[in-house]
């Protein structure tokens, strides 16, 4: 008691603070741990004016990056913000959001989706909210759709049930045929749909100001290739891109940004070694799962992650060109 009064707290004093902490623990307890803490914002570089990339690193998804495995960023304009690519859950969107009220508090106007993959689009549940218009590929929809519970139940296996809380499938508002323009206040974004490649729901974003394209998974720098699509159109679409200038493009995988067209070299040597070696597989009549074990094997120092997607982009293409 006289401990009490020698620290300046009376004994009923010591009994609110008590009390108040007793509560305060209980409704601790009552209150998700989502809603007790604001998420960290996520680290990013400004690579041009304006224009911020969270780089991700050469991982799998795990409870650890909570599925923040590809490359995202965001453009601020005079009046409003675009968000491209949102990481792998809603947490990871969280802290995407988070980097962005760090730097501005203008309304986030849009969220775009360079194509369908859990690591690119899962982080839209985060953005959902008035005022927020999600756009895709024109084929996004239907993709999503149809791989919409895979994805999920995919997404909560690999970085665990707590990390993946409150985690779904946000379908575009609004899609893109072939090129569209959107102004965030002079800051317009050039939005541009491909044929087949990586994907069948491949989107670019051009940002007109700074002259920052960012490319999605039609280029991957360090982080080897992954096939969704077709290699012969994903060749044929970069060799139509490196035709066309830009100041910087920013990867789906691999740096903040890298200069153009020399980014494009090893994302085009990788699969044309791919296409070469399944071609040769084919005419000397070998299976797919020969194909699989050799295909781009020469490859493999030169990526990350190699043995965790080579098989699976040399089964697709074998499929692509088994009856070319």
């Amino acid at each position: 008691m006289e401990r009490s009064r020698a620290h300046g707290c009376e004994p009923r004093m010591v009994q609110r603070v008590t009390a108040g902490l007793a509560l305060a623990v209980l409704l601790a307890g009552a209150i998700p741990a989502a809603a007790q803490a604001q998420p960290e914002p996520l680290a990013v570089s400004e690579v041009a004016p304006g224009v911020f990339v969270h780089q991700a690193p050469y991982a799998l998804a795990l409870p650890k990056n909570l599925g923040f495995v590809g490359n995202a960023g965001f453009v601020i304009g005079r009046d409003a913000v675009a968000v491209i690519d949102t990481g792998g859950s809603k947490a990871a969107g969280e802290a995407l959001k988070a980097a962005i009220r760090a730097r501005t508090a203008l309304p986030i106007r849009y969220v775009i989706n360079t194509h369908m993959h859990p690591d690119h689009v899962l982080g839209d549940a985060a953005f959902v909210g008035p005022g927020v218009t999600f756009i895709g590929h024109h084929n996004l929809p239907e993709a999503l759709s149809a791989r919409a519970a895979s994805y999920l139940s995919a997404t909560e296996r690999l970085i665990g049930p707590a990390a993946a809380e409150g985690t779904r499938v946000i379908l575009p508002d609004e899609t893109v045929d072939t090129v569209r323009t959107i102004d965030l206040g002079e800051r317009p974004l050039r939005l541009e749909a491909w044929r087949t490649a990586h994907t069948a729901t491949d989107l670019t974003v051009f940002d007109e100001k700074t002259g920052t394209w960012f490319l999605g998974d039609l280029l991957f720098l360090g982080h080897v290739p992954a096939l969704d699509g077709k290699a012969l159109g994903w060749i044929a679409i970069l060799e139509e891109m490196k035709r066309r200038p830009a100041a910087r493009v920013v990867p789906g995988h691999g740096p903040a940004s890298a200069p153009w067209p020399d980014a494009a070299a090893p994302t085009e040597r990788y699969l044309k070694r791919l296409v070469a070696d399944v071609r040769a597989t084919v005419k000397a009549g070998g299976t797919m799962a020969e194909a699989a074990r050799a295909a781009g094997r020469e490859e493999a120092p030169d990526w990350k992650l190699f043995d965790d997607f080579n098989a699976r982009n040399a089964t697709s293409a074998y499929h692509e060109l088994e009856w070319e």
